[in-house]
């Protein structure tokens, strides 16, 4: 359907007619006349040429009303409004801080029947996870030794997918800094004004650097309301055939779970452990029903703006007048005037 965003400039319409009926008419032409000889063959001339110059008239009456008909609905900024479309919205803002210190590039995950290394299986999981969080502003951390923000809180769910695709090992530095990287969450949260705020976050290791400790950074979030849960990443001891026979290894030993799980109870969250890819996808589905993605439901109804089409209309019918009144009608006159033989008329 039509609507018309601005129904009050529909009250210009009557201005031209106030305007004329206001002003003083312009006086009349009343010069000195000039005497033509041979008036009665001008006149006949004309006579073939009465039919279009009524037609020209009647345009020139009518064409300056239908332009600034044309401008006054122009100004009403006309739209196109198409059908509804449901938002769900859950005013939850969710960062999550992914791990990419040198660690991840351990190989001790199947995924897809080939071994892959921890952050290539971060990444097949969490793209489902980030698709499903309808609703939701997600925001993306990466930390090594530093943490920076890769992605600001966005309701863009493709762009979070794509930048935490991109993401190579290495990249924030080898070492691992898990309270710079809650800091870092808490920081971008509490500038935002929504109150149901979460933070999931990813490590296979200990905090190995940074300028914060992870207690002292989930304190912090506690006080402003920030739940945090953590996953602890790496597989289970495995047996291994070596040169000098058989031994347990321990993919995860470098997996600090007790700092994991404080800093998950002192913000209310909860910690999780991902043992392989099957476990890292129950986890985020847990996380789903934790953290409902959809709660409430806005209906947005797309519009495109039709203002264009009457104000181009309007340009083409004043270019049209212009020309009109530069060339048809003097052109007309002066021929008629100077050149008297061209239809056998002698001076």
């Amino acid at each position: 359907m039509i609507h018309l965003a601005w129904p009050w400039a529909l009250a210009a319409l009557p201005l031209p007619w106030l305007v004329m009926r206001g002003l003083p008419p312009a006086p009349a032409n009343n010069g000195p006349a000039l005497r033509v000889p041979f008036l009665q063959e001008v006149l006949a001339l004309g006579d073939e040429q009465n039919q279009r110059k009524s037609m020209q008239r009647r345009w020139l009456k009518i064409a300056p009303w239908l332009a600034w008909l044309l401008l006054v609905f122009a100004a009403t900024q006309p739209q196109w409004l198409g059908k509804p479309v449901a938002l769900p919205l859950s005013g939850r803002d969710l960062l999550m801080a992914v791990d990419v210190s040198g660690s991840m590039a351990a190989k001790d995950f199947m995924l897809d029947q080939r071994v892959a290394n921890r952050l290539q299986v971060v990444k097949a999981a969490a793209k489902t996870f980030i698709e499903r969080r309808t609703g939701d502003r997600l925001g993306l951390i990466l930390f090594g030794t530093q943490a920076y923000l890769q992605t600001p809180l966005t309701f863009d769910r493709n762009t979070v997918a794509t930048l935490l695709n991109e993401a190579v090992i290495g990249l924030a530095g080898e070492q691992t800094a898990i309270g710079d990287a809650i800091g870092l969450a808490l920081k971008r949260l509490q500038a935002a004004d929504t109150k149901d705020r979460v933070l999931i976050l990813l490590t296979d290791g200990a905090n190995t650097a940074g300028e914060v400790a992870p207690r002292q950074a989930a304190e912090l979030a506690a006080k402003e309301g920030l739940r945090i849960y953590t996953i602890g990443l790496g597989a289970k001891p495995m047996r291994q055939e070596t040169f000098f026979g058989p031994r347990i290894i321990n993919p995860a030993a470098d997996l600090d779970e007790a700092t994991l799980k404080e800093v998950a109870e002192i913000t209310g969250g909860r910690y999780f452990r991902a043992t392989d890819t099957a476990s890292l996808e129950a986890i985020y589905q847990e996380l789903d029903r934790l953290e409902p993605a959809a709660r409430d439901t806005e209906y947005f109804r797309p519009h495109q703006s039709l203002f264009i089409w009457p104000l181009g209309l309007a340009l083409l019918i004043s270019i049209l007048l212009a020309a009109g009144r530069l060339s048809w009608w003097p052109k007309l006159r002066v021929n008629a005037m100077t050149d008297p033989t061209r239809n056998g008329v002698n001076p």
